[in-house]
Order: C-alpha cells, then sequence, then structure tokens
C-alpha cells in the first residue's frame, strides 16, 4: 500500500472535522432549549447542568476507553460510523423524552455514540501527517468544536424560534409533543448520511509503531499501554489535569451564554445564537488555526515543549476576556469581549491533543487518547455546565446571578492552568525527543 497524498490527507480530515462538527450539533442544541425544557419538566438549573454535562461526559468518557483499545487492536473507520449513527438515533429520541429521567438517559446514547470518534480520529490524522504538521491537522480536525457550536447556536437558535412559534404537533408514534422536541429531530437525522460518508476514508498504514527483536511492530497489551502512560505519567497528568480546566472554563460558557443573554438581556434563543454562532464560527476557528500554525512554527524550530505554549496563552487571554464578559451591563459589551475571547480560548485544543499523539508509540494512541478524553471529560464536561448551576443555586441563590457564576467558573479554570502547564514543560520536552529519536515508520 503507498503512502496517501497530502491532498488525500487534507480530505481526510475535512471528513472528520464534518464529523466532529455534526457531535457539536447534536450535543449543543440542548443550550438553546433550556427555557422550554425547564418549564415542561419542571426542573431547576442545577439538574439542566446535568444534562448539559454529567449525563453525556460519564457516559462519553467511560464508552471511551474499550473504543480506544479497539481502535489500537482493529481498525478506526467502522467505530467512527457506528458510532455517528448510534448518537443520531439518540439525538432524535431526546424528542420522545417525557420525564427528566428518560432525556437523561437519551443524553446518555448520545456521549455513548460519540466516544467513538476522537480516539480513532486522533489515531487516523497521526498517520497521515508528519509531527511537524500535526498541531495544524490535529486543530483543523477540532475546529469541528467551534463550526458544530456555531452552528448550533445559529441555526439552532433560528429553527428553535421558528417551532415555538407552531402549536402543538401530533407525530406518528410520538403522539402530540411540545414543539421544542422538534429540534432534536431535526438536528439528529441528518447523521445517518454523514455515516455514509466515513466510509469513503481509507485506513493508512500505522507509523511510529515500537518494533521487536525481529524488527517486526510489536504487540502491545492493555497493560503494556498502562505502562507507557506510567513512563510518562508527568506529562501525561499535567496535560490532563491543565485541560479539564481549559474543557471546564470552555462548557460553562458554551453551555450557558444562550440562556445569558435571554435571562439578563430578554434576547430570543434565535437571537442569541445567531450572535453568538457568527462569534463561535469566526474567532473559535480563527484561534484554532493560529494555535495549531504557533504549534508546528515551535516544533520545528526544536521547542518540544510548543503545544503547551500554546495553551499557556490561552489560558491567560480567554480568561480575561471571557471572564469580563459575563459581568457586563451591556449584551454589546459582553459581545465585544467574547470574540477574542473565544479566540484564545480556542488556541490549544487541537495542539494539546496533537501533543498527547506526539510522546506516544503508535499501538498504544487509541488507548491513551480515550484514557486523556476519559479524564478531561470527566472533569472538563462533567463540572463546566455544573458549577455555573450550583452557585446558582446555592451560593448566589437568584437565577440573575449566572453572569458572576459563568466568570467565576471561568476564571478558577484559568488560574489553574497558568499554574499546572509551567510545571510540566521540563517533562514533556523530554518525552517528545525520546520518542522521535526512537521510534521508525512502519515500511
Amino acid at each position: 500500500m503507498q503512502h496517501p497524498s497530502l491532498r488525500y490527507a487534507w480530505y481526510v480530515v475535512f471528513v472528520l472535522m464534518l464529523c466532529y462538527t455534526l457531535s457539536f450539533v447534536d450535543r449543543q442544541i440542548l443550550s438553546l432549549l433550556v427555557g422550554p425544557i425547564k418549564r415542561d419538566l419542571a426542573i431547576s438549573d442545577t439538574r439542566i447542568g446535568l444534562l448539559l454535562g454529567f449525563a453525556f461526559a460519564v457516559f462519553y468518557t467511560f464508552a471511551g476507553l474499550p473504543i480506544g483499545r479497539i481502535v489500537d487492536t482493529y481498525g478506526r473507520r467502522n467505530p467512527i460510523a457506528i458510532g455517528i449513527f448510534l448518537w443520531s438515533i439518540m439525538t432524535g429520541l431526546c424528542s420522545a423524552a417525557r420525564s427528566y429521567g428518560t432525556l437523561f438517559l437519551a443524553r446518555i446514547g448520545v456521549g455513548v455514540g460519540e466516544a467513538t470518534l476522537s480516539p480513532a480520529a486522533f489515531s487516523l490524522i497521526s498517520d497521515y501527517f508528519p509531527a511537524q504538521q500535526l498541531g495544524l491537522a490535529i486543530s483543523v480536525y477540532t475546529m469541528g468544536i467551534f463550526l458544530g457550536s456555531g452552528v448550533a447556536l445559529a441555526i439552532g437558535g433560528t429553527i428553535v424560534d421558528t417551532v415555538m412559534r407552531m402549536p402543538a404537533l401530533h407525530l406518528p408514534i410520538l403522539g402530540t409533543i411540545a414543539t421544542w422536541r422538534l429540534s432534536f429531530l431535526l438536528v439528529g437525522l441528518p447523521g445517518l448520511l454523514i455515516a455514509l460518508l466515513v466510509y469513503t476514508v481509507r485506513e493508512p498504514l500505522r507509523k511510529n509503531v515500537l518494533r521487536d527483536a525481529a524488527g517486526r511492530a510489536a504487540k502491545l497489551s492493555v497493560w503494556d499501554g498502562f505502562k507507557h502512560i506510567g513512563h510518562r505519567w508527568q506529562s501525561f497528568w499535567g496535560m490532563a489535569i491543565a485541560m479539564i480546566f481549559q474543557a471546564l472554563g470552555s462548557y460553562a460558557f458554551l453551555s450557558w451564554a444562550p440562556t445569558f443573554f435571554q435571562r439578563m438581556h430578554g434576547w430570543t434563543a434565535g437571537q442569541a445564537g445567531r450572535a453568538l454562532g457568527v462569534l463561535v464560527l469566526v474567532f473559535g476557528c480563527l484561534g484554532m488555526y493560529v494555535g495549531g500554525s504557533l504549534c508546528d512554527r515551535w516544533l520545528r524550530k526544536g521547542v518540544g515543549e510548543g503545544p503547551l505554549k500554546v495553551a499557556v496563552i490561552s489560558a491567560a487571554g480567554s480568561g480575561i476576556f471571557l471572564g469580563l464578559a459575563m459581568l457586563m451591563r451591556s449584551p454589546y459589551a459582553s459581545i465585544a469581549l467574547i470574540g477574542p475571547g473565544l479566540f484564545f480560548q480556542a488556541m490549544p485544543i487541537g495542539t494539546v491533543y496533537a501533543a498527547v499523539q506526539l510522546i506516544f508509540p503508535n499501538q498504544v494512541r487509541g488507548q491513551v487518547s480515550a484514557l486523556f478524553m476519559f479524564v478531561l471529560n470527566l472533569g472538563g464536561i462533567g463540572l463546566g455546565p455544573l458549577i455555573p448551576g450550583v452557585l446558582n443555586n446555592y451560593f448566589f441563590r437568584n437565577e440573575r446571578m449566572l453572569g458572576p457564576s459563568v466568570s467565576i467558573t471561568i476564571a478558577m479554570a484559568s488560574a489553574c492552568m497558568l499554574v499546572i502547564l509551567p510545571l510540566t514543560y521540563r517533562h514533556y520536552r523530554r518525552d517528545y525527543h525520546a520518542l522521535n529519536s526512537s521510534t521508525a515508520s512502519a515500511p
């Protein structure tokens, strides 16, 4: 099998980015429906926070661990396609939830389906690109976070405004449903077509493999994967804990910003969604591109810890701009600060995922990526949407203090990143240079 062209490699990144975009549309649409869901199901901000984060994150993270092993041992394309099919069906089933418990279970299903994507995608992309281009390649893939969130906010907000003006619907099987439930069907069903597109992606040759005494690719067990993590534990846990806080700040903002503008400034879901959606699309994608390019530039110059330095810049910028944005009395002042805040917040997402690939051999990358995301998502996605809801209900005891609740969460998260990441530089630099001097590409 010949090595694929760079043009085809970028095609693979585009397809995977489209899948990632879809996953974020499906997971973010709920943030625009907080008002009607609270009203129809009679639940608090804390329980909404659990739906936005914990219900999705716990099973997303646990399901990723065995999937990572499948990715390393068998293949990567089929798990992605099956996962897209599953999460699309479960998003559609959210429309049928008649209680908090059934909606919670449907969100769990969305999480399980989406757990298949990133461990497989990271492994695929790392085999299509050289190390010095991997930061940008994975950053482009992870632009799906902001493309998906932006589409969910801008287009999803318009859909929500439209369906909320419609009378109750009478559908086969589902019976009479509130119109907000239609939003889940409209964003979930297109995924069934995207699952078919994944089959245009070819499995590449695996690179950077460890070899046995006979020069063949070594077969590594699950326990071997944990041993490799143990050898690099300072790098792995330094990055993982730092990115818990990055994700925590990110999801606190993305989950609650639409509600902030609706609750504090009287905007409709469509107005909030369109304004935030444009900012997320433009500044989020720009931040990822700049972060990935900066990472690759540092790596070409031999600065092994370059991916982590990008994350430090991100922590400082996002903490200042997004923290202040949620405290402004004017919605337009908030909008002006959110743009640069999203730019900084987006910078390290692809680069740190690339950093994980760059210090582990190919045979354990799926497993290691799954464990990395397990730690990151359990803490970040699980707590990011929850903490502002808890602060509102139990500290401020005032729904109109949502802005300060989100601001406190973001500022705390950024401060923790600024402490942890510089302490990890030296260990990561050592592990990066050690792997890149000891592995060889597969023939």
